[in-house]
């Protein structure tokens, strides 16, 4: 009896440490990837908008999963909100003429992202019977709403693709087309033999032209922020780590000591018993071993207080 309590007791001992060390396990990169709210890589961190969106592989690479796929992420910019990310099966210049079929790229609706109009899309190859491919007059650039349905054959990025101008030779068709929706993306792609992305960094009006286009897909995001987000992460309130419960969604600061609703220096809360965010699953853990340990021991006991009836039940050795 002494061996079996002293054995549960560090049983809860060590699982209760654990719960209370998943609170800081909001891990801040992968990689040389930044990962700062709203993002999180570990369950409970950042924002419940963005649950589950990005992946660090066993290898420390980081990436975006979406309803088409996974996709490496190339970076992450909090400033000007977007990710960039690459797509293996669009073209590169290393193919040059060897096309492979390609996937269509798409996003999930109901989270916080959109698809860049700095994002060019370059279509080759494509029939002529089924899409409209011809040079886009000048009125375009003013009404661009007009050329809607054009795919541009005389697209800047086809006379000269980033890094490889020469690399597909006069024998191959390319023209310029933004998609609004993947149903569009997918019928392109039935007349054409492939795709690629090409995003065009910002880095102000000044230096637009200065900087080539580069592969990619830039997807912005939003980043939702509230009060008690802000005075999460304030330093002069305990500097926390903003996250959510994983069993409802609710809000959640983090911090050393555990987890809170306001923030970390809110000394109302700490008596409080508060729920464990990335912990949830460990906690039911430990209710689970508690409630497994007292039952083998009320088994036990029962059995050595049972008399011997060689199988046959009777009242005085009934369980239930």
């Amino acid at each position: 009896m002494a061996t079996f309590l002293i054995t549960l007791h560090f049983l809860i001992f060590t699982l209760c440490t654990l719960v209370k060390s998943q609170s800081n396990l909001c891990r801040t990169s992968c990689g040389d990837t930044q990962i700062n709210y709203p993002f999180g890589i570990d369950d409970g961190c950042g924002s419940p908008y963005y649950r589950n969106i990005l992946v660090c592989s066993e290898s420390n690479h980081l990436e975006l999963r979406t309803p088409s796929g996974k996709y490496p992420v190339r970076r992450i910019d909090y400033s000007d909100p977007h990710i960039l990310v690459t797509d293996p099966s669009m073209w590169n210049c290393q193919d040059a003429t060897h096309f492979r079929p390609p996937r269509p790229f798409s996003l999930d609706t109901s989270i916080h992202f959109s698809l860049s109009p700095q994002n060019d899309y370059l279509f080759f190859n494509c029939s002529e019977k089924d899409v409209i491919v011809e040079p886009k007059p000048v009125v375009c650039e003013r009404f661009p709403d007009r050329c809607d349905s054009t795919c541009d054959s005389a697209s800047y990025l086809c006379r000269h693709l980033p890094e490889c101008t020469h690399a597909v030779g006069a024998s191959t068709s390319c023209c310029s087309y933004y998609p609004k929706a993947t149903e569009s993306l997918r019928l392109m792609l039935k007349y054409c033999e492939t795709y690629t992305s090409v995003y065009w960094r910002n880095l102000g009006e000044s230096q637009t032209y200065n900087i080539p286009p580069e592969y990619g897909i830039r997807i912005d995001f939003d980043i939702p922020v509230t009060t008690r987000c802000l005075q999460c992460q304030d330093g002069s309130k305990g500097g926390g780590t903003c996250g959510f419960d994983v069993g409802t969604h609710d809000f959640s600061c983090l911090c050393d000591h555990g987890n809170v609703t306001t923030y970390c220096k809110d000394h109302s809360q700490h008596g409080k018993s508060n729920r464990v965010v990335a912990g949830t699953a460990t906690a039911v853990s430990v209710a689970g071993a508690i409630g497994i340990g007292a039952g083998v021991w009320y088994f036990r006991k029962v059995k050595a207080q049972a008399p011997v009836t060689h199988g046959v039940q009777s009242n005085e050795n009934r369980l239930f």
